[in-house]
């Protein structure tokens, strides 16, 4: 298969890889609202049954993406894009939400995206990939650190929010994480059995992942790196924007039954076939709850019940 498995801190570093921290409880919240609070521009989906898992033996085998098997996903209700920093910073205002990255006081930044004024928060790397830095002040709405803002990226995924967090927003916007199942039924966007939301062939035009000599060189137009806006390139068949790169995105689900790490899904914008094969719409990893990245998002679903 293409790459080396680089398991673990190579996609999703975990809060305590680098400097100590102290332990927070997670935000509680009930669904208080209807769907419509936030604005969200979701599509219901018929579920069903659908072959769920990779059908081409390229995952790592520590991510338990296969066997293959078949699925019954209940009808359901999910985001076409990942949540914005528009939506997030509604919530945000509406809430007085404080993220965790923002109690904590540092998340994970990429070292090319790291903000000329934010060097010198930087208070530590991941051993395990030391392309992330630890850096004091990154969050949600200081992407790149301290002299960093999302103005002009309204459209952007929101980033730096954890499992805990997602599950905030979600509880503001009458809302709940999809589960695995259901987030990679809608990912395929009804292709049975395929690599990408699109097909089996690698089309970089239609996917924002690394371009270049990873994590060092970027060769993306103007050599920029980083987020696009949550519906750049074209949908998939069910009409869900990049849910193949861009941001890696929370499921509900546990990684594995008996652990504490929960399921991302989706890969990033420095996912590349070199170092890390996980943008397959099959691909899985994970991280702890209270960890967030400069490169992780979320996106919303809701049952059909009753509405």
């Amino acid at each position: 298969m293409p790459g080396e498995n680089r398991a673990g801190a190579c996609c999703a570093p975990a809060r305590g890889e680098v400097g100590s921290l102290f332990q927070l409880t997670a935000p509680g919240g009930r669904f208080t609202s209807p769907a419509s609070r936030d604005g969200t521009c979701a599509i219901a989906l018929p579920g069903g049954e659908f072959r769920m898992g990779d059908a081409f033996d390229e995952g790592y085998p520590e991510d338990a993406e296969g066997p293959v098997r078949t699925v019954t996903v209940e009808p359901f209700r999910i985001d076409t894009t990942a949540v914005t920093n528009a939506r997030f910073a509604h919530f945000v205002e509406d809430t007085g939400y404080v993220t965790e990255a923002e109690r904590y006081g540092s998340s994970f930044v990429f070292h090319l995206l790291l903000h000329p004024r934010a060097r010198d928060a930087v208070f530590g790397q991941v051993e395990a990939a030391p392309w992330w830095l630890g850096v004091e002040g990154a969050s949600w709405s200081a992407p790149e650190g301290p002299g960093s803002e999302v103005t002009g990226r309204a459209d952007h995924p929101v980033v730096h929010v954890s499992y805990r967090d997602a599950l905030a927003y979600c509880a503001w916007a009458g809302a709940r994480l999809p589960t695995e199942a259901e987030w990679e039924y809608a990912a395929r966007g009804g292709l049975d059995g395929r690599r990408y939301p699109w097909g089996d062939d690698f089309a970089p035009e239609r996917l924002n992942t690394w371009q270049g000599d990873f994590p060092r060189v970027s060769t993306r137009p103007g050599g920029a790196t980083g987020t696009v806006p949550v519906d750049a390139y074209e949908p998939n068949g069910f009409g869900l924007f990049n849910t193949s790169g861009n941001v890696w995105e929370w499921c509900a689900d546990r990684f594995a039954p008996d652990g504490e790490q929960r399921v991302i899904r989706g890969g990033s914008y420095l996912c590349h076939a070199s170092y890390c094969h996980r943008y397959r719409v099959a691909a899985r990893s994970k991280n702890t709850p209270d960890s967030s990245t400069g490169h992780g998002g979320f996106r919303c679903a809701w049952d059909l019940t009753g509405r």
